[in-house]
């Protein structure tokens, strides 16, 4: 179900055309990203894994390190994609209180636990804007209101913490999840987890993430 030049080529142009008039999709922000956000996959490439996902289907995609690339997910706020057996995207559009709307691009990586990075980009990928809508959290913040003060013992024991960010389209909330305990040895993650959360939520607000009341 290869797709020609001449249709992956009317399909962006398709897109292009389209973007004026309607909301943008996950899946053609997907198409649209340049190669460097996804470098490990051309258009033709992207296109075939729409295309498969839409078809039914669970045939995966080869990518530019001859691994396996497939959509698991699909709705036209979000994406998720398996890059690679060890990493995983979650793409989501989410609108802005000005009728915008931005791409917030979540990359978790599987071992030794799940940890994610999270971008977020103007609708054209042309602007990271990340620093501008979302502060993340650091250990400080993950402490509880009760154990502030033993911060100092936390990081002689967690010298960082491994988090997985996902976000809920509906809800317009971003949940981070604390998975620290699947990678430190369980004696020593007994001695700190009182005095840490084990998640963390953040509200968009239509203009920024701010941590949820």
């Amino acid at each position: 179900m290869k797709l020609s030049r001449f249709f992956a080529v009317a399909f962006m142009l398709l897109v292009g055309a389209g973007a004026a008039f309607a909301q943008l999709t996950a899946a053609n922000a997907f198409a649209e990203a340049p190669q460097n956000v996804f470098p490990l996959l051309d258009l033709n490439t992207k296109l075939d894994m729409i295309d498969y996902f839409n078809s039914g289907m669970t045939t995966p995609s080869k990518n530019a390190m001859d691994g396996k690339s497939r959509i698991t997910a699909l709705s036209p706020a979000k994406m998720e994609i398996n890059m690679t057996d060890a990493s995983t995207y979650e793409l989501v559009v989410i609108p802005t209180a000005d009728g915008d709307s931005v791409i917030a691009l979540i990359t978790t990586v599987a071992t030794p636990a799940p940890d994610s990075q999270m971008a977020v980009f103007s609708k054209d990928w042309s602007n990271n804007v990340t620093n501008s809508v979302f502060v993340k959290p650091v250990l400080a913040d993950w402490l509880t209101d009760d154990d502030k003060e033993n911060i100092g013992e936390v990081e002689g024991i967690i010298p960082f913490l491994l988090i997985s960010y996902s976000f809920d389209p509906e809800a317009k909330q971003l949940t981070l999840t604390n998975n620290t305990s699947k990678f430190v040895s369980p004696e020593l993650y007994e001695i700190v987890a009182p005095s840490l959360k084990s998640v963390m939520t953040y509200r968009w607000n239509g203009k920024k993430f701010v941590p949820a009341s």
